[in-house]
């Protein structure tokens, strides 16, 4: 059963003067009409996942097939290159916009890969840094977009010390998905970027839903489409924030009222493996979620294969929101959800 706490800084949110997300997704939307790769992702009803949690209806945002990258970080990243581009280019060529400019990351996963992306499309320069955990095979998918690949510490933290390190030393442009103090204008782009799938299912569903079942890592997905729904359909939905109890930063920072730093082990829900919140996802969740709960390994493996046996092949990052609502979240008969499918198999 997820742990699950109500949060009690709803409304002002934790920090009611400090900066938050960009809810708007027009922008976006303007900038992606641009784009040949762009396609709206499906919004699927899922009877048989509502049957089995004991809801009245489950939607499923579904973002497996995003630009053809695989996940939701489609929009991130390669927005927030986009944005500089058209900046820079002023009605020039947009492909060749960036020529000279080197973005630096770290990645756990997708990020890397939407970074890459963005970089190879206006001309840009990308180097991902990765752990020495991060499997070969996904260092050879960054490659293949484009990306030089440095491996640097043992896990996360290090890999994004190391590019912090690297970008200051060069002259580089450090482009994380999170934020902290002194850092917020382009992980705010990344996160506005993520919009465009919360107003796609804005569209797409006919009734608002009664809950919303967002998965958080760092915390910038989870706030771009809560502070978005909260812009489309007010108060209505009920949100719901989902973290591994290994990575339980955003539940933690709420509960202690000040954004913290957690200690836990390697999580299967490796995306969302995220021992630090980001401080513009924080205040943005502090205001607009209503509760905050974790999930376990065992919890958000049963999901996932629970979904895949219903043609929903994902990964426990991917599936965690719909996973904790398999674990036995309970939202009654007449719930209408609406949960997001964040990514594709690790081997799709």
């Amino acid at each position: 059963m997820p742990i699950i706490i109500d949060n009690p800084w709803r409304g002002d949110g934790l920090d009611p003067e400090g900066i938050q997300p960009i809810a708007d997704a027009s922008g976006v939307a303007r900038l992606l009409a641009q784009c040949p790769a762009h396609r709206e992702t499906p919004l699927r009803a899922a009877p048989e996942i509502a049957e089995r949690a004991g809801v009245g209806e489950v939607w499923i945002k579904d973002e497996r097939a995003r630009m053809g990258l695989g996940s939701f970080k489609a929009l991130g990243a390669v927005h927030a290159i986009a944005r500089e581009a058209a900046a820079r280019a002023e009605g020039g060529d947009l492909q060749t916009a960036l020529a000279g400019e080197t973005y630096v990351a770290a990645s756990a996963g997708n990020h890397g890969l939407s970074v890459a992306a963005g970089a190879r499309i206006f001309g840009a320069r990308a180097i991902i840094y990765l752990a020495e955990t991060v499997p070969a095979a996904f260092a050879a998918r960054l490659e293949a977009r484009g990306a030089e690949v440095v491996r640097a510490g043992a896990e996360y933290q290090a890999s994004m010390e190391a590019a912090e390190t690297a970008a200051a030393e060069n002259g580089w442009t450090l482009l994380s998905d999170s934020s902290w103090e002194g850092y917020v204008d382009l992980p705010l782009r990344v996160m506005e970027g993520y919009t465009q799938l919360a107003a796609e299912a804005v569209a797409q569903i006919d009734v608002p839903p009664t809950h919303i079942l967002l998965q958080a890592g760092v915390g910038g997905l989870a706030a771009a489409v809560a502070a978005h729904s909260r812009l489309a359909w007010g108060d209505g939905p009920e949100i719901i924030v989902v973290e591994p109890d290994a990575a339980p930063a955003l539940i933690e920072s709420i509960r202690a009222g000040h954004l913290v730093s957690t200690e836990g082990p390697v999580s299967s829900m490796g995306r969302l493996d995220c021992k630090t919140p980001s401080m513009v996802a924080l205040a943005s969740l502090s205001r607009d979620a209503d509760r905050f709960a974790t999930i376990t390994e065992a919890e958000a493996q049963s999901g996932v294969d629970i979904l895949a046996a219903h043609g929903l092949a994902t990964t426990p990052s991917g599936g965690a929101g719909l996973a904790a609502l398999l674990a036995g979240l309970s939202l009654g008969p007449e719930a209408h959800v609406l949960a997001i499918l964040s990514e594709g198999p690790e081997d799709g």
